[in-house]
């Protein structure tokens, strides 16, 4: 038999959520080796997110099996009111399996999505938004001009040539191609090769000009048109996310971004990413410390294999049975 009434039944009011919900998602399994600084990465992403978005919005966090570390930063995040939902999976569903839940139980009616390592710029909501608004038929934005595989964007391509002003060129800065190229561990003797060899499409549609392409690494998108993808059934934690991007474009929906940076990729460090300290994109880059054996390709391509070795021994077995 009950005793007493609930006290929720004499609750008038609840919270609604905002139309926006920026939707982070973190993997820090330790602090050391690659991730010796992916606590304080995960730290500047939350804070620029944050800081002159230009939009309100609810904060999602969804952490994907992460140390008691990184746990314990976003538990307290919560209780301090600057994380409005947070999901803290026991163990690591895989980039696919933290979308399903992402992306469908996210309460915003626009979902903008982040990997925890995106340092984010003054406005880069709002241009995200103005953008997938000014367009029609728009399937993801990313808040940063780069250079994405042409085949996932040949609808936007298709579109733009019989709807709007369409022209091919070397649109994006050297400087801004330089800047997140060599963020995604490319040398400049190859970023220079990919800029020299590849190209830009810009639209202007209406009197709004944007760049052809997007990436999963960061969009801002409608849930209702992200729900028509999901869920992804992806057997890898990593390298079967572009999934999404071949989807949205089979499908005939436009992927964007903007002409200038609002956005930048931080990888693994805070070291030689311009900008943190006002959160911009504009000081000048400096180029990387090199190491001359360290980078010559057989010695790195070695390296890197051992390294992914271990790290697949260590953290992506199947749990014992």
């Amino acid at each position: 038999m009950r005793v007493g009434q609930n006290p929720a039944k004499y609750v008038k009011t609840v919270a609604r959520p905002e139309r926006i919900t920026v939707a982070v998602l973190n993997y820090i399994p330790f602090l050391s080796g690659f991730y010796a600084e992916a606590l304080d990465v995960l730290k500047v992403c939350l804070d620029s997110a944050r800081k002159d978005a230009g939009l309100p919005f609810d904060l999602l966090v969804f952490d994907n099996g992460s140390c008691e570390e990184a746990k314990g930063f976003l538990v307290n995040e919560q209780d301090e009111g600057r994380i409005q939902y947070l999901f803290l999976s026991q163990k690591n569903l895989g980039k696919g399996g933290a979308w399903n839940i992402m992306l469908s139980g996210a309460p915003g009616e626009i979902i903008a999505y982040a990997d925890s390592d995106c340092l984010f710029y003054p406005d880069w909501l709002s241009e995200s938004v103005r953008l997938m608004e000014a367009f029609p038929n728009v399937g993801m934005v990313t808040a940063r001009p780069f250079r994405t595989n042409p085949d996932f964007y040949s609808q936007t391509v298709a579109w733009g040539e019989k709807n709007s002003q369409a022209a091919r060129g070397h649109f994006i800065p050297w400087e801004t191609f330089l800047e997140f190229d060599r963020s995604i561990g490319q040398t400049d003797e190859e970023i220079k090769r990919h800029y020299d060899t590849s190209e830009d499409v810009k639209l202007v549609y209406n009197g709004v000009e944007a760049m052809a392409g997007a990436s999963h690494w960061q969009f801002t998108a409608r849930k209702d048109v992200l729900a028509q993808f999901l869920p992804f059934d992806m057997d890898r934690p990593m390298g079967q996310v572009k999934q999404l991007d071949q989807r949205v474009n089979e499908a005939g929906f436009l992927r964007l971004m903007p002409v200038k940076p609002y956005a930048m990729n931080m990888s693994n460090t805070l070291r030689n990413v311009p900008g943190i300290d006002g959160i911009g994109s504009d000081a000048s880059v400096k180029p990387a410390r090199r190491h001359f054996i360290l980078d010559f390709p057989p010695v790195r391509k070695l390296l890197l294999s051992l390294y992914d070795a271990i790290f697949r021994w260590y953290y992506d077995r199947p749990a014992a049975k």
